[in-house]
């Protein structure tokens, strides 16, 4: 708004300061010259809010000073009108601008023919005319071409810059609750099993305190070692959260290759397992080794809450080179899904697992009684 003003403030001064000289001698007041210029002006202040109106406008002004069939005033409003199109390109289009510049064109024209006496003199006014007016036209015509495209091309950048840090806006949240998620479903993983092992022994280390010492003692001993254990890979886990950068901190994480002494913990809690193993479960990409390796945890786990006394349990794990097979078998007592953990977080977990790899994991009851867990993870080509 200020640079228009000033632009209305110009050129009206100039006009003024040609219609002001010899005025008396054409019998108008002055007053009604600066009136007609004003009016004709003003417009120009809003030209960048509302090209179209404004320039119209100005066009109409324009035409008034046609009517008073007076040359000095007409170039009043000439250069408003030079502008006008030069704004009317810029801001509104080509499209808008054709006409507008055509209907300047024709009021110009009639300008010339009311004014000229004779017939010979206002062919060579119309001859002169259209040489000037195209010509001005025409560097109007590119110096709006020339910035209206310059404000395409700005406003494109930012909007790309607004919709690029949206998507960095959109990738960081996600990223925010990909983390999240990873962080619970460490720690359901890390806490989960230990305590839901530590109350079945300490359940059973009352019942056998005083009736069988030594099953109490056996009890206690798996508390505490299962108490430790998850506090190492709780510390583990809290100083790679830490320092993600720094990779693994003080103690690693569970891979495949640890489903041996996860079975043989487990059996020490009182669970018979059977572990059947094929292919090579050494070297596995470090995502998918936890991934079973935490699968096949909390499987048991379930197993040890809800499958009841005398339950047994098998775990087979499959390695093709191409996918890797888990499956976690119990013949217990039936449960509904929702049993198997509290609020269903570790099947969920375990499905997430599986998904995140780009596998599938399906959980339920078996037909010969017990519960059935499968889980399938495709390995990287490569």
């Amino acid at each position: 708004m200020v640079g228009d003003s000033t632009i209305a403030a110009l050129v009206l001064l100039l006009d003024l300061s040609e219609l002001l000289v010899g005025v008396e001698d054409r019998g108008v007041p002055p007053w009604l010259y600066a009136a007609v210029g004003v009016v004709t002006v003003v417009p120009l202040c809003v030209r960048r809010r509302w090209p179209l109106a404004s320039a119209y406008a100005v066009l109409a002004g324009l035409a008034l000073m046609v009517l008073t069939q007076d040359g000095a005033m007409v170039r009043v409003a000439g250069l408003a009108v030079c502008v006008s199109v030069y704004t009317v390109v810029a801001y509104a289009g080509r499209r808008p601008a054709a006409p507008y510049t055509f209907l300047a064109a024709v009021v110009v024209a009639c300008q010339v023919l009311f004014k000229t006496p004779t017939f010979d003199d206002r062919g060579n006014a119309i001859t002169v005319m259209a040489v000037v007016y195209v010509l001005v036209a025409a560097v109007c015509w590119v110096l709006g071409e020339f910035v209206g495209a310059r404000r395409a091309y700005n406003a494109e950048v930012e909007r790309r810059l607004r919709h690029l840090e949206f998507e960095q806006d959109q990738q960081s949240r996600i990223a925010v609750a990909e983390e999240r998620n990873r962080i619970a479903r460490e720690l359901h993983d890390v806490l989960a099993h230990s305590v839901s092992v530590m109350i079945t022994q300490a359940d059973g280390a009352t019942f056998a305190l005083h009736g069988k010492p030594e099953m109490a003692e056996k009890a206690l001993r798996a508390i505490g070692e299962t108490g430790r254990d998850a506090l190492s890979e709780l510390r583990g886990l809290l100083e790679v959260l830490r320092n993600p950068d720094e990779g693994g901190g003080r103690t690693p994480q569970p891979t495949a290759a640890g489903l041996r002494e996860l079975a043989d913990r487990v059996r020490g809690l009182g669970l018979p397992v059977e572990l059947r193993l094929d292919g090579d479960f050494e070297v596995l990409p470090t995502g998918i080794g936890l991934a079973v390796y935490r699968i096949a945890q909390e499987s048991l786990t379930n197993v040890l809450k809800h499958g009841g006394r005398d339950v047994r349990a098998a775990v087979h794990a499959a390695n093709d080179g191409e996918r890797i097979e888990i499956e976690v078998l119990d013949d217990g007592a039936r449960r509904e899904p929702t049993t198997l953990v509290s609020g269903g977080n570790g099947l969920i977990g375990m499905r997430e697992r599986a998904t995140v790899y780009g596998g599938e994991l399906h959980a339920g009851p078996r037909t010969e009684g017990g519960w059935r867990v499968r889980a399938v993870l495709p390995l990287p080509r490569g």
